[in-house]
Formats: C-alpha cells, sequence, structure tokens
C-alpha cells in the first residue's frame, strides 16, 4: 500500500517524541526521520516505529485513521499510575519544603506553609490513584506546583490578600490517559501558583528533534522530488 503525507508525518511525530523521551539518539532520529518522508509504502514507514512504543499505548498501525498519543514527559501514563504513596503531604514553618523528581502522590496529598514555602513538582511524578487532589493552604507563605502540559490539572482556590491560580504555561495538548489532578485550597497574605512547563532536559531534546528536522527537511529540498526511476530524484537544474 502507498503511504499518505498524512501517515509519514505521523510516523514522524512518534519518532520526534521518541527522542524527547529518550528513546532514540540525534543520530538515530535524523536517519529514521529522513528515511520516514522519503518513504513511498507501507512496507518502508512501519520498520521505522516498531521498537518505539506510542506514549501510553502501544503503536498504531500505520493505516490507522486514530492519531497517536502523544505526551512528551506525560509519555506511559497507565505505568505512571497505582502504586503505594511515597508522599500524603508537605508541611512548611519558618522553612520550606520540596517533592521532585521521581515519588508517588497520595491520592489526596495536603500541603502547609507558614511563613515559609513549599515547592510540588508532578513532571516526573507517579500517582497513587488516576483522581489526585492536592489541598495547599498557605499563611503568609508561598507553594509552587509545577506540572508537565499534558497532565489534566485544574485549579480551584481562594486567594484573601493573597493569590491562588496558574500563571504563564507552556503549551500542550491535555493526554486522555493521564490522571486528573485537582489543586484546592486558600491563600492568605500568601500565594499558590500553578505552573505548567517541561524539564530542562526534554526542552533540550525536543529543540534538538525540531533541528534535526529542519535539516532534514532542507535535504529533501536540496535533492528534490522523486522522478519515478527509484533514484530519488537529485538536484533540481537552474
Amino acid at each position: 500500500m502507498r503511504a499518505s503525507d498524512a501517515e509519514r508525518e505521523r510516523i514522524a511525530e512518534l519518532l520526534r517524541e521518541a527522542v524527547a523521551e529518550g528513546r532514540l539518539d540525534m543520530d538515530e532520529f535524523d536517519q529514521r526521520l529522513e528515511t520516514a518522508y522519503k518513504a513511498r509504502t507501507h512496507g518502508e514507514l512501519e520498520p521505522l516505529v516498531q521498537d518505539l512504543p506510542a506514549p501510553g499505548s502501544a503503536v498504531a498501525p500505520v493505516g490507522s485513521s486514530a492519531p497517536a498519543s502523544l505526551g512528551g514527559s506525560a509519555a506511559n501514563w497507565p505505568a505512571r499510575i497505582g502504586g503505594p504513596a511515597t508522599s500524603t503531604g508537605g508541611f512548611a514553618l519558618w522553612g520550606g519544603f520540596n517533592r521532585k523528581g521521581r515519588w508517588t502522590v497520595a491520592r489526596k496529598f495536603t500541603a502547609f506553609a507558614m511563613w515559609g514555602g513549599g515547592e510540588i513538582d508532578l513532571r516526573e511524578a507517579h500517582f497513587e490513584d488516576r483522581e489526585t487532589v492536592i489541598r495547599c493552604f498557605t499563611i503568609m507563605g508561598g507553594i509552587h506546583v509545577t506540572a508537565p502540559p499534558e497532565l489534566n490539572v485544574e485549579v480551584r482556590g481562594i486567594g484573601i490578600m493573597g493569590g491562588f491560580g496558574e500563571g504563564s504555561n507552556e503549551d500542550g495538548e491535555i493526554s486522555p490517559d493521564s490522571p486528573r489532578v485537582r489543586i484546592t485550597g486558600f491563600a492568605l497574605m500568601g500565594g499558590v501558583g500553578v505552573e505548567r512547563k517541561r524539564t530542562k532536559a526534554e526542552r533540550r531534546r525536543l529543540k534538538e528533534a525540531r533541528e534535526a528536522e529542519l535539516e532534514a527537511r532542507r535535504r529533501r529540498e536540496l535533492e528534490g522530488p522523486d522522478d519515478g526511476d527509484g533514484t530519488g530524484g537529485g538536484r533540481k537544474k537552474l
């Protein structure tokens, strides 16, 4: 079966996601991406992603009309839901606390900060349950929550002589496989801030993937369209 432009682009998206997750190095990504854009049939596309699971699920067949589930740092959500919680709360009084890196959030997590601050980073976290409630209370203090752009987060809180809400966020599509996190509570003469942001390592990988893709596109434009003789075309004559 002949491959369409949409199918080639979907395979390219899977490859970009794989390099962002660290499954492919840049050389492998560059080679596979170039092959994907030159592919003419499904048989040429399928080997490029056979060893790469789609984030959160198995790789969909090349001919499938269903879009692949993409997730960035939120990849493989089912594997990140379940298991015993490693932390049920955080407390700061004239000091601070932080929860970040690889940790498991309790289904009900309570954070309190008075004359201090707390940091809750969900970008690499696992979750005890698909439904998670994070309750944040501050009195003349602050709590900062960082979530990946693909995580389903709902913010409901009250600020009294303070603030409670979301700040500037990176763009990202909510993953249907992600847990649902509700952030509630109140801030009295303090603040609770929620930010959607990728990790530095992931932003770097995505940037490198985009640069490699642009370079592959430039090479294809220089080579010119396939002339149908199996040679892949050549440089356009001036």
